[in-house]
């Protein structure tokens, strides 16, 4: 008996393709892994920054949620551009859809909309562009992708030195800080308590990185949480002015303001080697004088043949 191909569709509700050839070259690769793939973006379509108009990458979104071939949509690309379709997505229909929906970086947005408006889980997790186009695949972002995405728990090791010793369940939601804050007070910012918070940005100061904790924590938010993990901070740049202010200092600042436990060492964030997140899932976070080990189960997964 032949086995069934794992169906993949490619929406791109936020930015367009840098290099349509090396998209071709991914796709290609993932059909001689043998998926099925089928391609909503058209780069002809592209405007300005986006990969068509916002009602064109919304269609987009809606036909693969909507395609009877596919197990798994895959945000092309972040950037920028969810933000403007927000109110256009009906969540309940991509949740009814059944679809594993995977992307991060702006596309935590829709992570945090499903979320809210249906419960559904969903996975902050690698993009076409450029996880699945490189020249050179990178083995741990893949292997992260597809065995969490089968399920039924997955593994991801963290390490760092410093972090306090926790062994915590909660809910694990998060990822790109700036969207968080972005959603904050609107319709779109589940209200999650008890949750394992993760994070990450790319471009963002160490002073921004705080300013944007500390309004989540002036609004109530961080406070229901029972940990922190950051991710990859990286991309910015340090001036004279900062007199010493960098990233450890920020850190030891959050961490003696913030009332949970701060970690720090998640692969996750603008990074080639990239773990995969279950958004919505249940996990279970300890930790050790090398890093820490958090354990996902209770979340959707691809199913069996």
């Amino acid at each position: 008996m032949n086995k069934k191909k794992i169906g993949i569709a490619i929406a791109a509700p936020g930015g367009a393709a840098l290099d349509d050839a090396a998209l071709a070259r991914g796709i290609a690769r993932l059909e001689e892994q043998g998926c099925l793939v089928h391609n909503y973006y058209d780069s002809a379509l592209k405007m300005q920054r986006f990969a068509g108009t916002d009602a064109g990458r919304l269609a987009q979104l809606n036909a693969a949620a909507a395609d009877p071939d596919a197990q798994i949509v895959v945000a092309l690309r972040g950037q920028y551009g969810i933000s403007r379709i927000l109110p256009d997505i009906d969540f309940k229909a991509m949740a009814d859809s059944g679809k594993l929906f995977v992307g991060y970086s702006d596309f935590t947005a829709f992570h945090m909309g499903l979320m809210q408006a249906t419960g559904r889980a969903s996975f902050a997790g690698p993009m076409m562009c450029d996880d699945f186009i490189r020249d050179e695949p990178v083995e741990y972002t893949l292997k992260q992708f597809w065995d969490c995405l089968r399920g039924p728990r997955h593994y991801v090791r963290g390490t760092a030195a410093g972090n306090p010793q926790v062994d915590l369940d909660g809910t694990l939601w998060g990822g790109n800080l700036a969207m968080l804050v972005h959603l904050l007070g609107t319709p779109y910012f589940p209200h999650i308590e008890g949750g394992i918070l993760f994070i990450e940005d790319i471009n963002e100061h160490p002073y921004r990185v705080e300013r944007m904790l500390l309004q989540l924590l002036h609004a109530g938010v961080l406070q229901k949480q029972k940990a922190l993990v950051f991710g990859d901070i990286s991309g910015y740049r340090l001036n004279p002015a900062d007199n010493g202010y960098d990233f450890d200092a920020m850190l030891a600042f959050i961490r003696g303001r913030l009332p949970i436990p701060v970690l720090t060492g998640l692969p996750f964030g603008h990074i080639k080697e990239r773990c995969t997140l279950p958004f919505g899932g249940r996990a279970h976070l300890v930790s050790d004088d090398a890093g820490f080990g958090l354990t996902v189960s209770d979340y959707p997964t691809l199913q069996a043949d």
